[in-house]
């Protein structure tokens, strides 16, 4: 799952074997410490993700669910307040519009 917070992006997966246990991902230095300041962060490992850490599945969903109730922004873009993570996330948000248009118009042709 992508979570994109005002101040961080998380990549959240399961860990395999660890049903109790998520392994929340990091492209940006201190982004999962935002959201998990008790978590033991580890750097490197050659994949993807620069940045990880195991977190109980309970507290990843504790965290995301106060997240959702401190929500008080009426334009998320708006609400970050990092220029360069903001322009990020224009990216993303044009690449979905984009994506959200083309699917239209697929479904007006295809008539579903």
């Amino acid at each position: 799952m992508w979570i994109f917070l005002n101040n961080a992006f998380l990549s959240v997966v399961a860990e395999k074997g660890r049903p109790d246990v998520l392994k929340v991902r990091g492209r940006f230095p201190g982004d999962i410490e935002k959201a998990f300041p008790e978590a033991k962060v580890t750097e490197g490992a050659g994949t993807d993700y620069r940045f990880r850490a195991l977190v109980d599945r309970e507290h990843v969903a504790q965290v995301m669910a106060d997240a959702v109730r401190a929500i008080k922004a009426t334009n998320f873009k708006d609400s970050v307040d990092q220029g360069w993570r903001h322009d990020l996330y224009l990216g993303v948000w044009g690449v979905m519009a984009r994506g959200q248009t083309s699917r239209q118009r697929q479904e007006t042709s295809s008539g579903s």
